[in-house]
């Protein structure tokens, strides 16, 4: 199958793609990498009448630090978030998740932005985005808004970007010397969707882990951050004992959905598992 006919524009600047985005309405839709897009048109699941590449636009682009925070660019490749020193330096957690993304060709084409845009529960970058405390920068007719990634993920494939609004990059907070990271997914095959998958930082002192972050992702209809675990890990010294209650605190707290090929009792369980080795290695 092919997709519908479309017209396509190409825009060089912001202002001119929001134009175009608020002139088309309903009936027009952005591509950047295009990796889930392409499909959704080549399958008629998407059939939009405007196509806005915005691939052109510089305001999108780049990695750079801005004051105490680590700006990332909606345009910025997978890659290039992977062979970033500044990432490694200053979001180490991105690094480590990048090449658990699908395959090499659609990590040279796919976008930070358009994978946070899209807001997969099963995607890396929106839980990442959680768990590093990320706050957007969206720029829409009213101007600039900035939404915290706590807010920016509603439901299902879902978030709060409005339809005539631009995700045009994401400021982190620049990890600190004593911060701590995990981040692993448990996959049928590497590239595949994750069965379940866990994105967690924290500050360490000696056993001691504060300022707790632990974001699941592919077990619900969001990445959902372990609040109740994180209180209860939070200052206090790790040990077996506790580390097992967090674990069941986690598994208590979120409640799992299935998918076409896993249980919720089998992610309920692997929530545990990620959780209990990812508190082990930031402690070790």
């Amino acid at each position: 199958m092919k997709s519908a006919a479309f017209d396509y524009v190409k825009p060089k600047a912001l202002q001119e793609a929001l134009s175009l985005l608020e002139q088309g309405g309903d009936d027009a839709q952005l591509i950047a990498g295009g990796q889930t897009l392409l499909a959704t048109l080549n399958m008629r699941l998407s059939e939009p009448k405007v196509l806005i590449d915005i691939t052109d636009i510089s305001e999108l682009k780049g990695i750079s630090v801005v004051g105490d925070s680590l700006r990332i660019g909606a345009l910025v490749t997978h890659t290039e978030i992977e062979d970033s020193e500044l990432v490694a330096k200053h979001a180490p957690l991105l690094k480590a998740a990048a090449p658990h993304i699908a395959h090499r060709a659609i990590r040279n084409l796919g976008t930070w932005g358009g994978s946070l845009a899209y807001g997969d529960p099963a995607a890396e970058w929106p839980a990442s985005s959680l768990t590093l405390r990320a706050t957007m920068v969206i720029h829409g007719p009213a101007g600039e808004r900035r939404i915290s990634a706590n807010d920016f993920f509603i439901d299902l494939y879902t978030t709060s970007l409005e339809p005539d609004e631009i995700l045009v990059a994401t400021e982190i907070p620049l990890a600190s010397k004593q911060e701590v990271f995990y981040f692993h997914e448990l996959a049928r095959r590497h590239g595949d969707y994750a069965v379940a998958g866990l994105a967690a930082v924290a500050q360490k002192q000696g056993d001691v882990l504060t300022h707790c972050a632990f974001t699941f992702f592919s077990v619900g209809a969001t990445p959902v951050m372990a609040s109740k675990a994180q209180d209860l890990i939070n200052g206090q010294k790790l040990n077996d004992e506790l580390i097992a209650k967090a674990v069941a605190e986690a598994r208590n707290e979120i409640e799992a959905i299935a998918d076409i090929t896993n249980s919720a009792e089998a992610k309920q369980h692997l929530i545990g598992v990620l959780l209990e080795r990812g508190l082990k290695h930031m402690i070790a």
